[in-house]
């Protein structure tokens, strides 16, 4: 990548930043429905431990944590981009982008993340500050485990993208990619370990994860975050989610160079 690219995929990321503050009042209303989310599931798994002092491993204070914790972080990595591609690519506004001096998925890339810096500001962080006020939860006590948890944050918004990217592309193939999408949503939020931690899964289904990128998303690095994870085990898993990165990013460039070779605009 050039410099010029390089300042203009920076210079995206800092744009998108600034379009999202328009729109700033909205996120932070969505805090209260996040902490009301959270509530909901904060007071289930409260319920379901009563009398129990462990399930699955992990203690209640530490299930209750768990909880909040993958909530405020994909408030982080969340995104829309699956959508918004196949928008474009449904509206025929993509034929527009296609011949534009700049890798498409380079530029959506870029814009998401500028999104989720903002989500990270005004989002997660006033979101898992504004629950804490309420319900304090355990924190982690190692300078070097913050440093690893934030990297961690990070390897899930690229891995997450990079799965929205790709079923994005879904719309080449399709004329509607409604259920796929929502199918994706739910797979992946309950596949990453957001709904339910993977250890309370079945030791074959915890086998069969463990070849997929989804726990790297949300379960690993929680039990990072509850230093459940510590030292070179933790290092290990920023260098899983490295390893998923490349990997879906190839998957990714694959079926961008078959689409774009059988591209149908739908509007025009």
């Amino acid at each position: 990548m050039n410099t010029n690219k390089f300042l203009l995929y920076l210079e995206l990321i800092r744009l998108e930043f600034i379009r999202m503050l328009a729109y700033r009042s909205t996120y932070l209303t969505g805090i209260f429905n996040y902490a009301i989310q959270i509530g909901a599931y904060y007071f289930l798994w409260e319920a379901i431990y009563i009398n129990r002092k462990s399930l699955a491993g992990l203690q209640k204070e530490q299930m209750l944590t768990y909880v909040i914790i993958a909530w405020v972080v994909r408030s982080f990595y969340f995104n829309n981009l699956d959508q918004k591609i196949t928008k474009e690519i449904l509206d025929g506004s993509v034929a527009i982008e296609l011949i534009r001096p700049y890798r498409y998925d380079a530029v959506k890339l870029a814009r998401s993340l500028g999104e989720a810096l903002f989500r990270l500001f005004f989002f997660s962080l006033p979101s898992g500050l504004f629950i804490y006020l309420l319900r304090p939860f355990s924190l982690p006590q190692s300078s070097t485990t913050w440093g690893i948890f934030a990297a961690a944050m990070f390897g899930s918004y690229l891995i997450n993208a990079q799965i929205a990217l790709l079923f994005g592309y879904s719309a080449f193939f399709t004329h509607s990619t409604s259920g796929v999408l929502r199918a994706k949503r739910v797979v992946t939020d309950l596949l990453s370990g957001l709904i339910l931690p993977i250890s309370f899964y079945p030791d074959w289904a915890q086998k069969a994860l463990a070849y997929l990128p989804f726990q790297t998303i949300s379960y690993l690095p929680n039990l990072i975050f509850l230093e459940r994870l510590q030292g070179l085990a933790a290092l290990k898993i920023l260098v899983l989610q490295a390893f998923w990165v490349v990997v879906l990013y190839i998957l990714n460039r694959i079926v961008w160079r078959i689409a774009i070779g059988h591209v149908v605009v739908h509007g025009g």
